[in-house]
């Protein structure tokens, strides 16, 4: 076989598993115009129609499932056994996609990083900020981050960081006109500030837990955010209620900019997880940064 039929069937299992020519040229490096061509090229020396494109989507027809199965492992060995020889470097080097939550990757994964890469200059770290509950092998990610109780059961998952609670809070301001909630029903009467996430459909219910009893408390107010830092900016400019990670907030708490409430109702629970498959093992880089995000405590 010649090298460049090698590149097309490399090509083909790019588009396959992205059901996309636009992400698969992205993800090669190369133009869409020249991927379509060496989709068709490949296409008329094997004979057989792979893809099926539409103006819409792109997915691969019952000869080009076929070999996306068969291939797709076979690229994938060769893939790891290339990402292994970085053992054999003075220094491992390599490149680690991790998928993370806002505040894990703030408040966990870049204290790490600002720790060890200093060290490594050619480990390459990819961080995308995803409340998706994804699949990281499907999507190419070498690992996640996710809170423990999240992790699906056939990940190898190690702790990253200490057990957490949430806080609820609200500005000075706030309760100047308003009475503070005694109970996570009293939300009801109150403007929260709304987080929206994939994995809920929605908009997050707001969970509580006091003496084994359990609450999910789906609030109104004026804003509906999916970052952490617009709901934290929001809850300092008095215009509502936010439920937000403690460590965030506890600085702002110690300088009396926020006032919690119903801090017996938010109960410690498992912390942040780095989780991802046993194949990924063989890399020096990932063990490297695994190694620097252990949890210790």
């Amino acid at each position: 076989m010649r090298r460049e039929e090698l590149g097309d069937l490399a090509a083909f299992l790019a588009v396959a598993r992205e059901r996309s020519f636009t992400r698969a040229a992205a993800q090669l490096g190369t133009s869409q115009s020249a991927l379509s061509h060496t989709i068709r090229r490949l296409e008329e020396r094997l004979g057989v129609r792979l893809l099926t494109r539409t103006t819409r989507s792109v997915s691969p027809t019952v000869a080009g499932e076929r070999l996306l199965q068969s291939l797709g492992p076979r690229f994938e060995e060769i893939e790891l056994e290339l990402a292994a020889l970085s053992e054999l470097r003075d220094k491992p080097a390599g490149t680690i996609r991790i998928t993370a939550g806002e505040h894990a990757a703030d408040a966990i994964l870049w204290p790490a990083l600002e720790k060890v890469l200093p060290d490594y200059p050619d480990i390459k770290v990819e961080i995308i900020v995803n409340y998706g509950m994804i699949d990281i092998v499907a999507e190419g990610y070498d690992a996640g981050v996710r809170l423990g109780e999240q992790v699906a059961r056939d990940m190898i998952a190690m702790r990253i960081g200490p057990d957490m609670r949430m806080a609820l809070v609200g500005a000075p301001a706030y309760f100047a006109s308003r009475p503070a909630p005694l109970a996570p029903q009293d939300l009801t009467a109150h403007s929260c500030i709304n987080l929206r996430l994939p994995t809920y459909g929605g908009l997050y219910a707001w969970e509580f837990e006091k003496d084994g009893r359990e609450l999910k408390v789906r609030v109104e107010g004026q804003l509906v955010f999916n970052t952490l830092a617009l709901r934290l900016n929001a809850a300092l400019a008095g215009l509502g209620l936010a439920y937000m990670p403690e460590d965030a907030v506890r600085t702002h708490l110690a300088e009396g900019r926020l006032v919690r409430v119903l801090a017996d109702w938010c109960p410690p629970f498992p912390g942040y997880h780095l989780y991802y498959p046993s194949r990924r093992q063989s890399s020096a880089a990932f063990a490297v940064l695994a190694d620097a995000l252990r949890y210790r405590g």
